[in-house]
């Protein structure tokens, strides 16, 4: 896509980007020296997600965007602004963790107070949920839009067709923006394998639904692409089905060994557009590379010393306690 965007945002999405890629493979090496139990996450994802972050409207309420993501959204959240230390401490399932309280799987992030619903391990189950968020904000009129994410293989699930059923009920329609990326891959079973559909985002037009696909490796293309689609669903009112093709660059999760494969880099991509027209240098990208590795390393080092959860605390994290609105407590 030949669309220019300010030199200040892509360096903006470049930091943030390359943030998110040392923070997953931390998190990753974390999994390796036995200090977790599980990793999965996103690295090849960053273009889709730090655009996301970038773009929604984060706040609490029907008048901001609500966002139900999946388990590869670490670069979503770290654009939204979560301290990367609240990354590491789910991983290392540690008692400061402020979503889960160290009793959830990696990358599994809660911030109410950012319409972030929880994010789900059950494969595409945040569908169907994200209807729920949609209904309200056209029942209140508000101003915010719902915002779901997934991979390709769980588009295989009911749970995704339901919510292309309740999106595009003639009449009833929600302001929902579907997204899909789209990485090739269920866990070792290819996408050419399994999908009769040219796209995913195909399915859509049986529901008389905006439809789009985009380049999710090229990160200006991903920018541009994702902001008309969220434009179109916040002043429409109306649900869009949009697919994102990108890379998984480190495996399913650390059930398959988490070790690098091939794959285009969005980062490395736009990395050598930003150095080709010179909007930053090769010494301040690699400087930019150090920077957040030390910055990530101290992080771990200090939650390496935090508390565990204690055995009193399995019920926190559960249910909203309406006596005193702590949503963390039971």
């Amino acid at each position: 896509m030949k669309t220019k965007l300010d030199p200040e945002l892509l360096l903006k999405m470049y930091d943030l980007m390359v943030k998110s890629r040392v923070l997953e493979l931390r998190l990753i090496q974390i999994y390796k020296l036995g200090e977790a139990f599980f990793w999965i996450g996103g690295p090849g994802e960053e273009a889709f997600g730090v655009a996301l972050g970038m773009l929604v409207k984060k706040g609490k309420g029907v008048d901001y965007d609500w966002l139900h993501l999946h388990y590869r959204c670490t670069s979503t959240l770290v654009a939204m602004g979560i301290d990367v230390r609240d990354a590491i401490r789910i991983i290392m399932n540690k008692k400061t963790d402020p979503c889960t309280g160290g009793r959830n799987f990696s990358n599994h992030y809660c911030y109410p107070e950012w319409n972030v619903a929880p994010v789900k391990s059950p494969i595409e189950i945040q569908y169907p949920i994200a209807v729920g968020t949609a209904l309200s904000q056209r029942r209140e009129k508000g101003k915010g839009i719902t915002v779901v994410s997934g991979g390709d293989a769980g588009t295989a699930e009911g749970d995704f067709a339901s919510s292309l059923v309740w999106a595009s009920r003639p009449g009833f329609e929600l302001p929902m923006l579907i997204t899909v990326q789209n990485n090739g891959w269920g866990i070792s079973t290819n996408y050419q394998s399994q999908h009769g559909e040219e796209h995913i985002a195909d399915r859509g037009k049986a529901f008389r639904m905006r439809t789009a696909v985009y380049d999710g490796n090229d990160a200006i293309e991903t920018y541009v692409g994702l902001k008309r689609e969220i434009e179109y669903v916040r002043t429409s009112r109306l649900p869009a089905l949009v697919e994102f093709k990108l890379s998984r660059l480190f495996g399913h999760s650390s059930a398959d060994g988490a070790n690098s494969t091939p794959g285009v880099d969005c980062i490395k991509e736009l990395e050598k557009t930003l150095i080709e027209q010179k909007i930053i240098s090769r010494e301040e990208a690699e400087k930019t590379w150090v920077q957040y590795e030390d910055e990530i390393r101290a992080a771990t080092n200090e939650v390496r010393n935090e508390p565990v959860p204690e055995a009193d605390s399995v019920w926190d994290h559960t249910y909203v306690d309406n006596e005193n609105g702590d949503w963390r407590k039971f």
